[in-house]
């Protein structure tokens, strides 16, 4: 294991990113369709909330392309995670396994139910949960009978594994669905970040009962702010639609409600920005998966880094490329998230992880040594879509095409 020399890995980058002054961002949208075109259409037509066209619109396309049998459209991905606990039973004092490594939000969403979080290692194979390492530790701190799998110390049902996609990378969806039919444990796919990966062909989202996508205005497809719940599951999409929409009983003209429910339905304005994306989704993950290739390729000979590749079977949308270094100090990580700063380029670490936090500190966990290193070695690279094509668009203007 070698130390890495940061000033080879800016000058290998220096061939990927620009140098013009303005700051390259780590993700941004790229609007080049019917955008425009289509979010005028719901202001002619005065229909800019949560129903309109643009929704029903949004979600066949969503079902389409993912090959999921439902999408029901929510405001944004945590209340997409949100309802997709509450949909798989978890109440309050279950616990729910989730990777340390992941966004707060996939916390924060186990907390809106009144549940615990139970934090699970990574695999460094695919930057998801590790199905082998999860078996192992099941096995010795759970039991399983009539309640259900149940952890051994607290007493609580464990009900759910939230899968988190890593950006955009497949965990292995198979083998973790396969040990939660073991465990009579629910499976729910964190794929906000993985819209456009599949694994052995199957889109991500579609190996659990349920899932949920997000499209904020750093995802591969934005609506400026939004998420859905996936789901094949007629049944469940119904409920679904009905807690997410204030669990209103349906009627011409009354107001009635028969439970507690949520204000969480997509409006029709943003659902057009994401039909106008969905329309580009093809394009957008093909130029990410190219400016992958070309980040392996400025940084295959520059040591102690390497370029984090999409797992074996997966076929990785590469929402964020991540550069890994070899040594896991963070001073070192840090030292290389300053020097690319400085060049404007607008790198990050990966998320503090969960059980670092101060509302979480509390909360069961399995050893966690992956994750921790993990967190010390990982910088995410500028992967916005538009990037490689504007860089195409530069050798050609060099090339004189």
């Amino acid at each position: 294991m070698s130390r890495p020399d940061l000033n080879a890995v800016v000058a290998a980058l220096r061939q990927v990113l620009p140098e013009s002054g303005r700051p390259v961002a780590l993700h941004e949208p790229a609007f080049g369709g019917n955008e425009w075109s289509y979010v005028k259409q719901c202001l002619d037509e005065g229909m800019v909330s949560s129903i309109g066209t643009f929704v029903d619109r949004f979600e066949r396309m969503l079902a389409d392309y993912t090959g999921a049998a439902h999408a029901v459209a929510v405001v944004n991905g945590t209340a997409a995670l949100h309802v997709c606990l509450r949909l798989v039973g978890v109440q309050e004092n279950d616990e729910v396994l989730l990777p340390a490594l992941t966004f707060v939000a996939t916390a924060n969403a186990v907390r809106y139910c009144n549940a615990a979080p139970h934090f699970v290692d990574s695999s460094e194979r695919t930057l998801g949960v590790d199905p082998v390492r999860l078996e192992a530790y099941l096995r010795e701190a759970a039991e399983t009978g009539p309640k259900g799998c149940v952890n051994r110390r607290t007493g609580r049902r464990i009900r759910a594994l939230v899968v988190m996609h890593t950006f955009g990378h497949p965990a292995e969806p198979d083998a973790l669905a396969d040990l939660c039919r073991r465990f009579g444990i629910e499976l729910v796919e964190d794929a906000a970040q993985s819209l456009g990966s599949r694994y052995r062909g199957r889109h991500t989202g579609t190996w659990g009962r349920v899932a949920a996508l997000s499209f904020n205005g750093n995802k591969i497809v934005t609506t400026g702010g939004g998420g859905a719940i996936l789901t094949s599951d007629a049944a469940l999409a119904a409920r679904a639609k009905h807690l997410t929409t204030t669990a209103k009983v349906p009627h011409r003209w009354a107001y009635a409600h028969d439970e507690v429910g949520f204000n969480y339905r997509l409006p029709n304005v943003n659902a057009a920005i994401g039909c106008a994306q969905i329309e580009q989704l093809p394009a957008f993950v093909e130029r990410k998966r190219s400016l992958a290739r070309h980040y392996q390729e400025v940084l295959c000979n520059v040591a102690g880094v390497r370029l984090f590749q999409e797992p074996p079977r997966a076929e990785s949308n590469y929402w964020l490329n991540a550069l890994i270094l070899d040594d896991a100090d963070m001073s070192r990580r840090d030292a290389l998230l300053e020097l690319t700063q400085d060049h404007r380029w607008l790198t990050r670490p990966v998320w503090t992880l969960l059980h670092r936090l101060p509302m979480y500190r509390d909360c069961p966990r399995m050893e966690l040594p992956v994750a921790e290193r993990l967190e010390a070695s990982i910088v995410n690279l500028p992967s916005s879509a538009s990037l490689r094509h504007a860089e195409a668009r530069a050798v050609n203007r060099h090339r004189g095409v």
